[in-house]
């Protein structure tokens, strides 16, 4: 007992026989599951999935420059022709190779949603059979323009949309390895409190043993009833089959807390209990300026909006209206040499606007629209709702979390007096100045009191992860949370 309650009072507990290198604290099991955990690596490609997304749009909005061709078209057949004349038809012998190539340079342009074409291209067309020719077909330069009017501007919109998906991107892979943390955290104490259970049981069997040893003494005197000596011998019992449940619980626990750091079941863990718990006192202003600075509550809430309002605009787009503008103009210049196909270059101009106008559409256009903006209200609505909700959440949260390291410096101190009540209870019945009942009662409030610690340590981290996750700030060190991106995805 004299073990147990140097372990206690120090609150470095010798849990296990296991090697020492074996030893690991919390902060090493959270580093250790955010390094190597499936999570963490699940967690990571997300990113970078949402990264290479953010890469595709940023190339979208650069200039694309693409080389095109037709090479070896050889065409020996029929084809059927018919005279302008006449309107008769007849087939006629084709027999030719053709052979083109090209360079185009697109840009998209963010501000109207067209498209600016700029290209540079050759052909060469051989003519085999009786009338045996070479034909050289250029076009030096052309620039084309296509320009949707009154439309859904679809650049527009992922200008806005895609650098907050991106940002939201990165706070949801902090705010996943956040929720690694808290995983770890309550496997971590779990496997505590299991071997504590465990050595607690052992120290209470050998307790029991001793205790029952003098009571069957005492019961030969007289000073023991038949009763109490039952009881006594019952509870030794039950210490040794909770021995051997403790110990199954210790297994389940060693298994989850290895799975969640990357570990087979093999490898054995001593967690370390000695850190003190950090002076930290939460201010509730200051966790809601970060938590609508860093988390990614806000930006959920904006691409809500955002994507709302892309909606009926598209729907506006949609109700049939077509209009589109295509120009393109440009030099080009053919003849039987290659040097005469860039001589006397003649320009080429084409311009015009196609458009499709519904007459009567029974109210489809209007029922999009209305559908996308009744679809709007009802996302305002939720968004309102959600920060509201959200403020009172954090307030909650900061309550618990101040509240808890009081409550650990509390049940710290119970502990301590449960321990020492149940040592001097034991000191009391080798004297005959206590009962069973007396002895069986402090040996239940010291397990008590040595759980509730455990339970109100891991609360307390996991009240402080839980804010981290929040506000993706720690609180510790002072600083926000932040991710290397160059590192992320080499």
């Amino acid at each position: 007992m004299k073990r147990l309650l140097l372990t206690l009072l120090t609150l470095v507990p010798a849990l296990t026989t296991l090697s020492a290198q074996n030893e690991m604290s919390l902060d090493e099991a959270i580093h250790t599951a955010r390094h190597q955990s499936v999570e963490a690596l699940e967690a990571r490609q997300a990113f970078i999935s949402t990264y290479w997304a953010y890469r595709s749009y940023k190339a979208s909005r650069l200039p694309s420059f693409y080389l095109y061709g037709d090479i070896m078209n050889f065409d020996r057949s029929l084809t059927l022709l018919q005279n302008p004349e006449d309107g008769s038809l007849k087939y006629v012998s084709s027999n030719n190779l053709q052979n083109g190539v090209g360079l185009q340079m697109n840009q998209n342009i963010t501000f109207t949603g067209g498209t600016l074409s700029v290209f540079s291209d050759l052909s060469r067309i051989d003519q085999f059979g009786s009338n045996k020719s070479l034909t050289w077909y250029s076009r030096p330069i052309t620039v084309s323009y296509y320009q949707p009017l009154f439309t859904y501007n679809q650049f527009k919109w992922d200008k806005k949309i895609e650098p907050k998906a991106y940002e939201k991107g990165k706070r949801d892979y902090l705010e996943a390895m956040e929720a690694i943390t808290i995983n770890v955290v309550y496997a971590y104490h779990n496997l505590l409190l299991a071997q504590m259970n465990n050595e607690i049981s052992q120290s209470n069997f050998e307790n029991s043993g001793n205790m029952l040893k003098i009571a069957k003494e005492r019961l030969q005197l007289g000073n023991v009833t038949k009763a109490e000596y039952l009881q006594l011998e019952l509870r030794m019992l039950n210490d040794s089959i909770a021995i051997n449940e403790t110990a199954v619980q210790v297994r389940e626990a060693q298994m989850v807390l290895n799975s969640l750091l990357g570990y087979d079941e093999s490898f054995e863990i001593i967690p370390d209990m000695s850190a003190e718990l950090p002076m930290v006192q939460m201010d509730y202003e200051l966790v809601m300026q970060k938590a609508l600075e860093n988390s990614s509550f806000c930006l959920d809430n904006e691409l809500s909006l955002l994507n709302a309002e892309s909606n009926v605009a598209r729907a506006k787009a949609s109700r049939g209206f077509s209009f589109a503008l295509n120009a393109r103009f440009g030099m080009s210049q053919t003849g039987p040499e290659f040097p005469q196909a860039y001589k006397n270059l003649l320009d080429q101009e084409t311009v015009g606007i196609t458009f499709s106008i519904p007459i009567f559409d029974w109210g489809l256009g209007k029922g999009k629209v209305q559908k996308a903006k009744a679809a709007q209200e009802v996302v305002k609505a939720q968004v309102q709702q959600y920060e509201n909700d959200y403020r009172r959440q954090m307030f909650t949260a900061v309550s618990q979390f101040n509240n808890q390291r009081q409550q650990c410096m509390v049940s710290e101190r119970a502990m301590r007096i449960a321990a020492e009540r149940y040592e001097l209870t034991m000191h009391r019945f080798k004297e005959g100045n206590a009962t069973v009942t007396d002895l069986n009662m402090a040996q239940t409030e010291n397990d008590s009191a040595f759980r509730q610690w455990i339970s109100d340590v891991s609360n307390f981290w996991t009240f402080y992860y839980s804010l981290r996750q929040a506000t993706l700030y720690d609180f510790i060190k002072g600083e926000d949370l932040e991710i290397d991106v160059n590192e992320m995805i080499m």
